[in-house]
Protein backbone atom coordinates (compact mmCIF):
# COMPACT_ATOMS: atom_id res chain seq x y z
CA UNK A 1 0.00 0.00 0.00
CA UNK A 2 1.18 3.49 -0.80
CA UNK A 3 0.28 6.68 1.10
CA UNK A 4 0.85 10.22 -0.15
CA UNK A 5 0.58 13.17 2.23
CA UNK A 6 0.33 16.54 0.46
CA UNK A 7 0.47 19.73 2.49
CA UNK A 8 -1.73 22.64 1.48
CA UNK A 9 -0.26 25.61 -0.39
CA UNK A 10 1.15 28.78 1.15
CA UNK A 11 -1.58 29.66 3.67
CA UNK A 12 -3.63 32.66 4.60
CA UNK A 13 -4.40 31.33 8.06
CA UNK A 14 -6.62 34.24 9.06
CA UNK A 15 -9.10 33.50 6.27
CA UNK A 16 -8.30 29.75 6.03
CA UNK A 17 -7.46 29.91 2.36
CA UNK A 18 -4.41 30.29 0.13
CA UNK A 19 -2.29 33.34 -0.57
CA UNK A 20 -1.63 34.31 -4.19
CA UNK A 21 1.61 32.37 -3.89
CA UNK A 22 -0.29 29.40 -2.52
CA UNK A 23 -2.53 29.39 -5.58
CA UNK A 24 0.54 29.39 -7.84
CA UNK A 25 2.00 26.50 -5.88
CA UNK A 26 -1.24 24.51 -6.09
CA UNK A 27 -1.43 25.11 -9.85
CA UNK A 28 2.13 23.78 -10.29
CA UNK A 29 1.29 20.76 -8.15
CA UNK A 30 -1.68 20.06 -10.41
CA UNK A 31 0.63 19.97 -13.44
CA UNK A 32 2.72 17.36 -11.61
CA UNK A 33 -0.25 15.41 -10.21
CA UNK A 34 -0.72 12.94 -13.09
CA UNK A 35 2.82 11.66 -12.52
CA UNK A 36 2.11 11.03 -8.84
CA UNK A 37 -0.34 8.18 -9.42
CA UNK A 38 -2.54 9.60 -6.68
CA UNK A 39 -5.08 6.78 -6.53
CA UNK A 40 -8.03 7.50 -4.26
CA UNK A 41 -7.96 11.02 -2.81
CA UNK A 42 -9.08 12.36 0.54
CA UNK A 43 -9.00 15.92 1.81
CA UNK A 44 -9.10 17.87 5.06
CA UNK A 45 -12.25 19.95 5.65
CA UNK A 46 -10.20 23.13 6.11
CA UNK A 47 -10.33 25.70 3.33
CA UNK A 48 -6.61 25.87 2.58
CA UNK A 49 -6.45 22.11 1.96
CA UNK A 50 -9.69 22.11 -0.03
CA UNK A 51 -8.39 24.92 -2.25
CA UNK A 52 -5.10 23.12 -2.83
CA UNK A 53 -6.76 19.82 -3.67
CA UNK A 54 -9.20 21.47 -6.08
CA UNK A 55 -6.44 22.24 -8.58
CA UNK A 56 -5.12 18.67 -8.71
CA UNK A 57 -8.55 17.04 -8.64
CA UNK A 58 -9.64 19.14 -11.61
CA UNK A 59 -6.48 18.21 -13.52
CA UNK A 60 -7.02 14.53 -12.73
CA UNK A 61 -10.78 14.51 -13.31
CA UNK A 62 -11.27 13.12 -9.81
CA UNK A 63 -13.25 13.89 -6.68
CA UNK A 64 -12.11 13.48 -3.08
CA UNK A 65 -13.89 12.50 0.09
CA UNK A 66 -13.57 14.97 2.97
CA UNK A 67 -12.43 13.37 6.24
CA UNK A 68 -12.80 15.37 9.45
CA UNK A 69 -9.79 13.72 11.09
CA UNK A 70 -7.49 15.12 8.38
CA UNK A 71 -7.89 18.68 9.66
CA UNK A 72 -4.82 20.30 11.18
CA UNK A 73 -3.97 18.73 14.55
CA UNK A 74 -6.36 20.69 16.76
CA UNK A 75 -4.96 20.10 20.26
CA UNK A 76 -4.68 23.26 22.35
CA UNK A 77 -3.07 24.20 25.65
CA UNK A 78 -4.55 26.69 28.13
CA UNK A 79 -1.68 28.64 29.67
CA UNK A 80 -4.08 30.27 32.12
CA UNK A 81 -4.26 26.88 33.85
CA UNK A 82 -0.57 26.00 33.44
CA UNK A 83 1.58 28.93 34.55
CA UNK A 84 4.68 26.71 34.79
CA UNK A 85 4.44 26.01 31.07
CA UNK A 86 4.44 29.62 29.92
CA UNK A 87 8.20 29.51 29.42
CA UNK A 88 7.63 26.67 26.95
CA UNK A 89 5.64 29.10 24.80
CA UNK A 90 7.61 32.36 25.07
CA UNK A 91 5.75 33.99 22.18
CA UNK A 92 2.43 33.72 24.00
CA UNK A 93 1.28 37.17 25.09
CA UNK A 94 -1.76 37.66 27.34
CA UNK A 95 -4.50 40.09 26.38
CA UNK A 96 -6.30 41.76 29.27
CA UNK A 97 -4.54 39.33 31.57
CA UNK A 98 -5.75 36.20 29.77
CA UNK A 99 -3.95 33.82 27.43
CA UNK A 100 -5.78 32.55 24.38
CA UNK A 101 -5.63 28.79 23.79
CA UNK A 102 -2.72 28.00 21.46
CA UNK A 103 -1.46 25.09 19.39
CA UNK A 104 0.24 22.62 21.65
CA UNK A 105 3.26 21.70 19.53
CA UNK A 106 4.81 25.16 19.03
CA UNK A 107 7.25 24.66 21.92
CA UNK A 108 10.52 26.54 22.53
CA UNK A 109 13.61 24.37 21.81
CA UNK A 110 15.11 25.31 25.20
CA UNK A 111 12.13 23.73 26.96
CA UNK A 112 12.48 20.52 24.95
CA UNK A 113 16.20 20.48 25.73
CA UNK A 114 15.44 20.56 29.44
CA UNK A 115 12.54 18.10 29.13
CA UNK A 116 13.96 15.80 26.48
CA UNK A 117 11.64 12.97 27.48
CA UNK A 118 8.97 14.85 25.48
CA UNK A 119 10.88 13.50 22.48
CA UNK A 120 10.93 9.88 23.67
CA UNK A 121 8.70 7.26 22.09
CA UNK A 122 6.37 6.69 25.04
CA UNK A 123 7.30 9.17 27.75
CA UNK A 124 5.99 12.13 25.73
CA UNK A 125 2.52 11.03 26.79
CA UNK A 126 3.46 11.71 30.44
CA UNK A 127 4.70 15.25 29.80
CA UNK A 128 3.31 18.32 31.57
CA UNK A 129 2.26 19.60 28.16
CA UNK A 130 -0.04 16.62 27.71
CA UNK A 131 -1.25 16.84 31.31
CA UNK A 132 -2.44 20.43 30.77
CA UNK A 133 -3.91 20.08 27.30
CA UNK A 134 -6.16 17.85 25.23
CA UNK A 135 -3.19 16.48 23.28
CA UNK A 136 -3.62 12.82 24.23
CA UNK A 137 -7.37 12.85 23.66
CA UNK A 138 -6.97 14.37 20.21
CA UNK A 139 -3.94 12.26 19.30
CA UNK A 140 -5.68 9.01 20.23
CA UNK A 141 -8.84 10.04 18.39
CA UNK A 142 -7.15 10.90 15.09
CA UNK A 143 -4.70 7.97 15.14
CA UNK A 144 -7.57 5.58 15.92
CA UNK A 145 -9.44 6.94 12.91
CA UNK A 146 -6.28 6.52 10.83
CA UNK A 147 -5.86 2.93 12.02
CA UNK A 148 -9.49 2.16 11.18
CA UNK A 149 -8.86 3.55 7.71
CA UNK A 150 -5.86 1.23 7.27
CA UNK A 151 -7.68 -1.76 8.76
CA UNK A 152 -10.47 -1.34 6.21
CA UNK A 153 -7.76 -1.73 3.58
CA UNK A 154 -6.21 -4.84 5.10
CA UNK A 155 -3.61 -3.51 7.55
CA UNK A 156 -4.40 -3.99 11.25
CA UNK A 157 -2.26 -2.37 13.93
CA UNK A 158 -0.35 -4.96 15.96
CA UNK A 159 2.17 -3.41 18.37
CA UNK A 160 4.51 -1.15 16.41
CA UNK A 161 3.72 -2.76 13.07
CA UNK A 162 0.67 -3.82 11.07
CA UNK A 163 -0.71 -7.31 10.51
CA UNK A 164 -1.47 -7.91 6.84
CA UNK A 165 -4.93 -9.41 6.63
CA UNK A 166 -5.26 -8.59 2.95
CA UNK A 167 -2.58 -7.55 0.48
CA UNK A 168 -3.23 -4.13 -0.94
CA UNK A 169 -1.40 -2.32 -3.75
CA UNK A 170 -3.69 0.71 -3.61
CA UNK A 171 -2.43 4.30 -3.49
CA UNK A 172 -4.28 6.80 -1.31
CA UNK A 173 -3.56 10.52 -1.22
CA UNK A 174 -4.30 12.85 1.69
CA UNK A 175 -4.44 16.60 1.05
CA UNK A 176 -3.91 17.89 4.57
CA UNK A 177 -1.49 19.75 6.86
CA UNK A 178 1.98 19.70 8.39
CA UNK A 179 1.02 19.03 12.01
CA UNK A 180 -1.39 16.18 11.32
CA UNK A 181 1.02 14.57 8.85
CA UNK A 182 3.67 14.51 11.58
CA UNK A 183 1.15 12.81 13.90
CA UNK A 184 0.43 10.06 11.38
CA UNK A 185 4.11 9.54 10.59
CA UNK A 186 4.97 9.41 14.30
CA UNK A 187 2.22 6.85 14.83
CA UNK A 188 3.37 4.71 11.90
CA UNK A 189 7.00 4.84 13.05
CA UNK A 190 6.47 4.56 16.82
CA UNK A 191 8.12 7.85 17.78
CA UNK A 192 7.06 10.98 19.67
CA UNK A 193 5.14 13.47 17.52
CA UNK A 194 7.18 16.24 19.15
CA UNK A 195 10.26 14.70 17.55
CA UNK A 196 8.80 15.26 14.08
CA UNK A 197 7.06 18.57 14.82
CA UNK A 198 10.46 20.00 15.82
CA UNK A 199 12.86 18.20 13.52
CA UNK A 200 10.97 18.08 10.26
CA UNK A 201 9.70 20.81 7.94
CA UNK A 202 7.27 19.99 5.14
CA UNK A 203 6.91 22.95 2.80
CA UNK A 204 3.54 24.01 1.37
CA UNK A 205 2.37 21.68 -1.44
CA UNK A 206 5.21 19.27 -0.64
CA UNK A 207 4.64 15.55 -1.22
CA UNK A 208 5.56 12.88 1.33
CA UNK A 209 5.44 9.24 0.24
CA UNK A 210 5.19 6.22 2.55
CA UNK A 211 4.81 2.60 1.45
CA UNK A 212 4.27 -0.71 3.17
CA UNK A 213 7.19 -3.08 3.32
CA UNK A 214 6.43 -6.73 4.04
CA UNK A 215 9.87 -8.09 4.80
CA UNK A 216 8.26 -10.93 6.72
CA UNK A 217 5.03 -12.35 5.39
CA UNK A 218 2.03 -10.96 7.20
CA UNK A 219 3.93 -8.14 8.98
CA UNK A 220 4.03 -4.70 7.37
CA UNK A 221 5.88 -1.56 8.32
CA UNK A 222 5.48 1.78 6.60
CA UNK A 223 8.72 3.19 5.20
CA UNK A 224 9.25 6.70 3.93
CA UNK A 225 10.45 6.99 0.34
CA UNK A 226 10.41 10.76 0.20
CA UNK A 227 9.72 13.54 2.68
CA UNK A 228 8.56 16.99 1.64
CA UNK A 229 9.33 16.69 -2.08
CA UNK A 230 8.93 20.03 -3.88
CA UNK A 231 10.13 19.04 -7.36
CA UNK A 232 7.06 20.65 -8.94
CA UNK A 233 8.00 24.02 -7.45
CA UNK A 234 11.64 23.77 -8.50
CA UNK A 235 10.71 22.81 -12.06
CA UNK A 236 8.12 25.58 -12.18
CA UNK A 237 10.54 28.23 -10.94
CA UNK A 238 8.44 28.97 -7.86
CA UNK A 239 10.40 29.66 -4.64
CA UNK A 240 9.67 27.25 -1.81
CA UNK A 241 7.55 28.86 0.89
CA UNK A 242 9.01 29.26 4.37
CA UNK A 243 5.61 28.91 6.03
CA UNK A 244 6.06 26.93 9.30
CA UNK A 245 9.81 27.59 9.32
CA UNK A 246 11.79 29.90 11.59
CA UNK A 247 14.88 31.96 10.78
CA UNK A 248 18.03 30.07 9.82
CA UNK A 249 20.25 32.43 11.83
CA UNK A 250 18.93 34.48 14.72
CA UNK A 251 20.31 37.78 13.37
CA UNK A 252 17.82 37.55 10.52
CA UNK A 253 15.06 40.04 11.21
CA UNK A 254 12.21 37.86 9.96
CA UNK A 255 10.63 34.50 10.82
CA UNK A 256 11.16 34.78 14.58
Amino acid sequence: MRLLFIRHGDPDYVHDTLTEKGHREAALLAEYAPALNTGTCFVSPLGRAQATAAYSLKALGKTAETLGWLQEFPARIDLNEAADLRRAYPNAVPENGKYAPRIVWDVAPSYLNEHSWCLEAHKWRESNICAHSDTLEVYDRVTSAFDRFLAERGYVRDGRFYRVERENRETVTFFCHFGITCVFLAHLWGVSPFLLWHNLALAPTSVTEVVTEEREQGIACFRGLKLGDVSHLVLGGEPVSTSARFCEVYSDDDRH
